[in-house]
C-alpha cells in the first residue's frame, strides 16, 4: 500500500497557519516574508511530515524552472572548481540549482550548449566562456535571458560581469620584477579574441612604453590558449628569438607550467637564469618546483557575486546591468628572485 503523498495543506493544517504562509517559508526567495519563529516552526513540522517542496509546480504557479546554466571553458583547468562552488552555493541559498556545462574552450559547442540549457528552460546563464564578440552573449540578449559574464566580458553589448582588475594583476606582477632588478622581460599572453589575452597584453605593453622596463615585441607572444601545451609553445618561439630576457610575466598559471618545461628543456633554471610570474594562483600552484608567484584571484567570490547578480535580474527584469571588478593580490614565492650577475 502506498504511502500517502504530504502536501502544503496537511503542513498547514499540523502548525495550524494558512497554507501561503507555508508557501513562503518552503520558498527560500519568501522566506523573510515570515517571521523567524514561525518559518522556524513551520519547518520543523514540515521535515517531521517528510513534505518535500516540488520545484515542477513552483515552476507551473511562478513561470520559472528554479534552475540556471553554468558554461566554462575548461573544467580540467584549477580555476574553476572554486568558482563553481560560489555559484552553485548561492543558487542553493535561493532555491536554485545549476547545470554545469564545459565548452572544451570550443565556441562551436559553447553555441550548442546554450541551445541544449535553453530547451531545458533556465531562467539564466553565467557564462564563464566569453570571447569579445560571443554569439551566445548576443543570443541572450536578443532573447531577454539574463545573463552575467564571469572572469572575461564583451565588448558589444551592456550586460552584468563580475571580472578581476586585470591591469592591477599584471602591474603587481611587472611591479615586483622590477623591485627585483629586472629590466628584460618577457610576456607569455593568451589568445586575444578573449578580453583576458586583450587587457592582460595591453597593460604589459603599457607599462614598458612608460618605461618600467625595456619593452621588445620580439619577446611577447600570445598562446593559442590558456593551457599548458599553449605555454610550452609560447615559450619556444620566445626562446628562438635572440633578445635576452631574465623574466616571464605568463597571463595565466598553465601558461606558466608550460614556460617552466620548455626552460628545463633548454637548460634554464627557475628563477636562477629567468624568473616567472603566474595569474590566478589556482591550486596547487604553491607545490611546484620552485612554487609559483602569482596573481591571486578571488574565486569564490567570483562565483558568489556572479550567482547573485543573476538572481537580481531574474526577479527583476528592469535590474540595472553592473560591471563588479574585483581586485587581485601578489602572492610571492619561490619562482621568482633578483636576476643574476651573469645574465
Amino acid at each position: 500500500m502506498s504511502k500517502q503523498k504530504i502536501n502544503i495543506k496537511d503542513v498547514a493544517a499540523r502548525a495550524k497557519v494558512h497554507p501561503s504562509t507555508v508557501s513562503r517559508v518552503l520558498n527560500p526567495t519568501t522566506r523573510s516574508m515570515v517571521s523567524m519563529d514561525v518559518a522556524d516552526r513551520v519547518q520543523k513540522i514540515a521535515d517531521q511530515m517528510g513534505y518535500a517542496r516540488s520545484s515542477l509546480a513552483s515552476g507551473l504557479r511562478t513561470g520559472k524552472s528554479f534552475t540556471v546554466g553554468v558554461i566554462i571553458p575548461d573544467l580540467s583547468n584549477p580555476v574553476f572548481p572554486p568558482v563553481v562552488r560560489g555559484i552553485e552555493r548561492a543558487l542553493g541559498a535561493e532555491g536554485y540549482i545549476a547545470i554545469l556545462a564545459d565548452s572544451d574552450n570550443s565556441q562551436r559547442s559553447e553555441r550548442a550548449i546554450f541551445d541544449s540549457l535553453k530547451a531545458r528552460s533556465i531562467d539564466g546563464l553565467i557564462l564563464a566562456t566569453a570571447h569579445i564578440d560571443d554569439p551566445v552573449v548576443s543570443a541572450c540578449v536578443a532573447e531577454d535571458l539574463p545573463v552575467v559574464l564571469v572572469n572575461r566580458t564583451v565588448d558589444a553589448h551592456d550586460v552584468t560581469e563580475v571580472i578581476n582588475n586585470d591591469d592591477l594583476g599584471i602591474e603587481l606582477a611587472v611591479s615586483h620584477l622590477t623591485e627585483l632588478g629586472h629590466r628584460r622581460i618577457a610576456f607569455l599572453g593568451g589568445p586575444m579574441d578573449t578580453t583576458t589575452g586583450r587587457d592582460r597584453r595591453r597593460t604589459f605593453e603599457r607599462l614598458g612604453r612608460e618605461g618600467q622596463f625595456s619593452f621588445d615585441p620580439d619577446i611577447c607572444v600570445n598562446c593559442a590558449a590558456f593551457t599548458e601545451a599553449a605555454g610550452h609553445d609560447g615559450m619556444n618561439r620566445i626562446l628562438r628569438h635572440e633578445g635576452a630576457f631574465t623574466a616571464v610575466v605568463a597571463s595565466n598559471d598553465l601558461l606558466a607550467i608550460g614556460c617552466y618545461d620548455a626552460l628545463a628543456e633548454c637548460g634554464l633554471a627557475c628563477p636562477d637564469d629567468v624568473s616567472v610570474t603566474g595569474f590566478n594562483d589556482m591550486r596547487f600552484v604553491d607545490r611546484l618546483s620552485p612554487p609559483l608567484t602569482s596573481i591571486h584571484i578571488q574565486h569564490d567570490q567570483l562565483g558568489v557575486q556572479a550567482a547573485n547578480l543573476l538572481l537580481e535580474e531574474i526577479r527583476d527584469d528592469k535590474a540595472p546591468r553592473k560591471t563588479v571588478r574585483l581586485d587581485p593580490e601578489l602572492i610571492v614565492r619561490g619562482s621568482t628572485a633578483a636576476p643574476s650577475t651573469s645574465s
